[in-house]
């Protein structure tokens, strides 16, 4: 690109005869031309490892740190002190990497680089012990990266393997330094495009690898193999807490390593950091700074609600690069799978709420009372199939929701009488029954938003839900799968063992038009609400069983392979 230049000319006389200002000669260069950024030899490691790894490490920079990660941190920092020079960062421009050896040490005149592995060496057919692909990548590497900066020739490598106490010599022949330029530029490929590689072959590698719960390969490979048995790699259970704080007036602060709940009357409560994974502020809650600081850092989702239950907004950190948004905002520019989608997630939604009336109804009198509804129910499931448009899922959806809330007004009718329902009130809920399913309601869009930033979509793209408010509405969908195991199972439970007291658990306006959740009433539901993600649920397809929280993220990256290629998996769950 050729150097230009521009020239201020001089100001006009002013009317003394003299100029305003002196001339000025500006003159402009080029820019030079961006670097291709460095590598970490780290990544060259989970390049020869699996290259779906480098690339969810490297290019969506999503990193998961499980007890493997953590067992081989804490080797690192026993690693004996005999070296004469440890965690030596190096870099290099014309090789095109950088990263930090564990340890450099003279013998006989020659550097050699040494790594430490947590693990067990490779042992070859002969019984020899040898390393590890990966490995010798990596300390070939290291080797390179020593050599031009001493500038001398590095003949050698050593790993150390803990696990069988064994060191493996790694010579540096002309064929694994070739190894490790063409590593380096097939990662630089890598990180130019937008496209996942494939999932290893070897599905060995998948069983230790920290981030299988995002790849998610035996979900991929049973969508080649209908008929394979699925290992669960997915977590089972939410070990991370989701705290509420509903007490008006309450500040949540941190001090040291916990979070500490000060109420204006009675005792505060404190909780430690690292078993929180969100924080829900309900009403007239303060939050300091200084937590917010530490949640941002840490990834704690921190969201906002009314007393009401109005999810107001949220402090969240996402996860993975622009290249997830980028495939989403491609796939949902797509019609005919926005549409496909849509159909998909109508039908999961309402042939759940199918059975669950009829699973409530079934050897009862109540089936002969709602049969006209339960058949309104089936024919539009049947129209839903044969639906072309958005617009006609819209009308079958809400036909079917009618007769589905008629239903469950008859479910209630043993309640008390201030408990019945008469269908479904939103703004403002006219009834405590109402009132409840909105408040759930809320906590499961809040849930749902999670889900989604947790995962690195953007929940203001959707598929389904129009944006006509500030709602999300890739969150709106997602709900669509969880109302009813999430929120009206439980509500209607709860409202027929007599758990809830008029008086103490609600507020009513004095005309009657307005009815919330009281303090109390807020606590309960948070529990009914937060005991419910933790039951679990079998999928009917995939095969393993988790809890409803995990469901909920599980949901969302199956929902991702749809427009990253590998669809099929996303709303086929169902209740029995």
């Amino acid at each position: 690109m050729k150097r230009g230049f521009w020239i201020n000319l001089p100001a006009p006389k002013n009317g003394l005869g003299f100029r305003s200002k002196e001339p000025v000669i500006s003159v402009m260069r080029d820019r030079e031309p961006e670097r291709e950024p460095l590598i970490r030899v780290m990544a060259l490691h989970a390049l020869a490892y699996c290259e779906r790894l480098f690339y969810l490490e490297e290019v969506e920079e999503i990193r998961v740190a499980d007890e493997r990660v953590y067992e081989g941190r804490r080797l690192h920092e026993q690693i004996p002190e005999y070296s004469r020079i440890e965690s030596l960062h190096l870099e290099s421009e014309s090789l095109g990497i950088y990263g930090k050896v564990d340890c450099v040490r003279r013998e006989n005149g020659e550097w050699i680089p040494f790594e430490y592995k947590k693990g067990r060496a490779r042992i070859g057919a002969d019984g020899r012990a040898t390393a590890w692909p990966s490995d010798e990548l990596q300390i070939a590497a290291y080797a390179m990266l020593l050599e031009e900066h001493i500038g001398r020739p590095v003949s050698e490598g050593r790993i150390y393997y803990a696990a069988d106490h064994r060191t493996v010599v790694i010579k540096m022949e002309e064929n694994l330094r070739r190894q490790v330029l063409e590593a380096v530029e097939r990662a630089r490929r890598l990180r130019a495009t937008t496209v996942r590689p494939e999932v290893t072959r070897n599905e060995r590698l998948c069983t230790h690898c920290s981030l299988a719960p995002v790849c998610l390969p035996e979900e991929e490979r049973l969508i080649r193999q209908p008929d394979r048995k699925v290992v669960r790699l997915f977590p089972e259970n939410r070990e991370a807490l989701d705290l509420h704080i509903v007490t008006p007036g309450a500040t949540v602060r941190k001090s040291g390593d916990t979070i500490v709940i000060e109420k204006r009357e009675g005792e505060n409560e404190t909780i430690p950091i690292e078993q929180v994974g969100s924080i829900t502020l309900h009403g007239f809650v303060q939050i300091t700074t200084q937590l917010l600081h530490t949640c941002a850092h840490r990834g704690i989702h921190v969201h906002w609600m009314t007393a009401g239950g109005k999810y107001v907004g949220s402090l969240t950190q996402a996860a993975g690069g622009v290249q997830r948004r980028l495939r989403q905002y491609k796939g949902l520019t797509d019609e005919s799978l926005k549409f496909y989608l849509a159909k998909r997630l109508v039908l999961a939604k309402v042939e759940s709420q199918l059975r669950y009336i009829l699973r409530q109804s079934r050897s009862t009198d109540l089936r002969n009372e709602i049969e006209n509804e339960i058949e309104t129910m089936r024919k539009m499931i049947k129209n839903i199939y044969k639906s072309q448009q958005i617009e006609q899922l819209l009308g079958y959806e809400g036909v079917a929701g009618k007769a589905y809330f008629q239903c469950l007004a008859s479910m209630l009718r043993n309640a008390e009488d201030a408990f019945r329902f008469q269908g479904r009130s939103r703004r403002p809920p006219k009834d405590p029954v109402n009132a409840l399913l909105s408040f759930l309601y809320g906590l499961l869009y809040r849930d749902c938003v999670q889900a989604i930033v947790t995962v690195g979509l953007d929940p203001t793209v959707g598929f389904y839900h129009q944006p006509r408010s500030t709602a999300y509405p890739l969150a709106l969908d997602l709900m669509e799968l969880f109302r009813v195991p999430l929120c009206d199972i439980p509500v209607i439970g709860s409202i027929n063992r007599n758990q809830w007291k008029l008086e103490d658990d609600f507020i009513i306006t004095e005309n009657k038009e307005h009815v919330w959740l009281s303090e109390a009433g807020r606590k309960k539901a948070i529990s009914l609400y937060e005991k419910r993600k933790q039951d679990k649920w079998k999928h009917p397809v995939i095969g393993y069983s988790l809890s409803y929280a995990r469901m909920l993220e599980l949901e969302v990256r199956l929902l991702e392979k749809e427009w990253s290629g590998h669809p099929g998996l996303f709303a086929l769950n169902r209740l029995r």
